[in-house]
């Protein structure tokens, strides 16, 4: 028999012939911290989020704007997001606050966290799919140092559990020198029983001050580090796609909460790709309360647009730490009026396209913003939606 081809109507193997072909569709080429990272399916994002016992400043708020444009760049090319951002409202440092305001944690956080999700609101970030918090996963925590005390991964004395520490554990290019200034920056060093000085608890006893939970070594509270651990496999299993987070936690938050996952699940790595984003700096010195040398995001919301305190957040290299000053603020405010009387403007035909794939080589929204301006139009209106800017 002699096979014939239909003499009229589509190639059945044109792909616009199925109807589950998007129009338009492309590849994800997305290329994260100089390292391309094809995204085929959805892109799991996990951004550790806030401690809630205090006000939003700049430098939180870049975290969580620089995620945000994260997802928005994988939905534009089509790549579905599960994005989770957890609430750490198991700490000491929540507790003390507490204690200092005459306050229960528990009212503390739910104002903080309120106080949080209005500015982020204001900024444009969209909520993420899971919000996990540490007290409500705490038989989880226990579950993980269960794991690794099994897998001889930690060891528990008098009522604290140890995690110990990979010997190829990851110091994100510190020296040792630095990773110790770290450690102790983080309140990870104590003369407390523990083996070896890399080695950090997973369960600690609380005293009558502290929140404290049932556990098979007694009543306690967990660490810090393993709180994320914990809630970020309740969400997404043994791996992620990428890790966010504030270029302070590179180490020793992230290196242990990778550490802490691998080990239990014997799963590497962890994160496809971490994100972590630069410190903002003001007077000089790293944004911080210890400092002093806070801008709170609630202050500048009051004098200027959500949309231009976002732009300033982005319109540099996401790695590199920056000084904050007040005519940044103004350039910005500068940059987002022309990209939208640039969106008025008849375009070319190929700004969108041009403008994705600046996005897509590093997140790199200074050249997508020029290529913005330049070709006005789709190109521009691309930019202002993907960046979240839109009036």
């Amino acid at each position: 028999m002699v096979a014939t081809t239909p003499s009229s109507g589509p190639d059945p193997r044109t792909p616009a012939r199925y109807p589950w072909h998007p129009p338009g569709a492309r590849a994800a080429h997305l290329v994260l911290d100089r390292v391309p990272l094809p995204l085929a399916g959805a892109a799991r994002i996990y951004t550790c989020g806030i401690t809630p016992y205090d006000v939003t400043h700049l430098g939180h708020a870049a975290t969580f704007v620089w995620s945000d444009l994260l997802a928005s760049v994988a939905r534009a090319v089509e790549v579905p997001t599960v994005t989770s951002r957890n609430v750490t409202d198991v700490d000491d440092v929540l507790t003390a606050a507490a204690v200092r305001t005459h306050r229960t944690t528990d009212d503390v956080a739910v104002t903080q966290e309120f106080l949080f999700d209005r500015d982020m609101r204001d900024l444009a970030v969209a909520r993420p799919d899971a919000a996990p918090r540490a007290r409500a996963h705490v038989v989880q925590v226990v579950q993980l140092a269960d794991a690794l005390l099994r897998l001889d991964r930690a060891y528990e004395r008098a009522g604290t559990v140890f995690f110990r520490a990979p010997a190829d554990l990851d110091r994100a290019g510190l020296s040792e020198e630095e990773a110790l200034a770290a450690f102790d920056e983080f309140g990870d060093r104590a003369d407390d029983g523990r083996e070896a000085a890399w080695d950090v608890p997973l369960w600690k006893p609380s005293d009558d001050a502290q929140p404290a939970w049932p556990s098979p070594w007694g009543w306690g509270r967990p660490a810090w580090h393993v709180e994320c651990a914990a809630m970020a496999m309740t969400v997404f299993g043994a791996n992620v796609d990428v890790l966010v987070g504030g270029a302070d936690l590179a180490f020793p938050h992230h290196a242990y909460q990778a550490a802490m996952v691998e080990a239990a699940s014997g799963t590497t790595p962890f994160a496809r790709r971490r994100m972590h984003v630069g410190t903002v700096h003001a007077d000089g010195a790293k944004m911080a309360k210890s400092t002093g040398n806070l801008v709170l995001v609630r202050d500048l919301l009051a004098d200027h647009e959500g949309a231009a305190v976002r732009l300033l957040l982005l319109d540099r290299d996401w790695r590199a730490p920056w000084d904050y000053d007040a005519s940044a603020l103004a350039a910005a405010e500068d940059r987002l009026a022309r990209l939208r009387a640039a969106a008025g403007r008849s375009g070319a035909d190929d700004g969108r396209d041009r403008v994705l794939a600046a996005l897509l080589d590093d997140l790199d929204v200074p050249a997508a913003a020029s290529v913005a301006e330049e070709v006005g139009g789709e190109g521009a209106r691309t930019l202002l939606s993907v960046l979240r800017l839109s009036s």
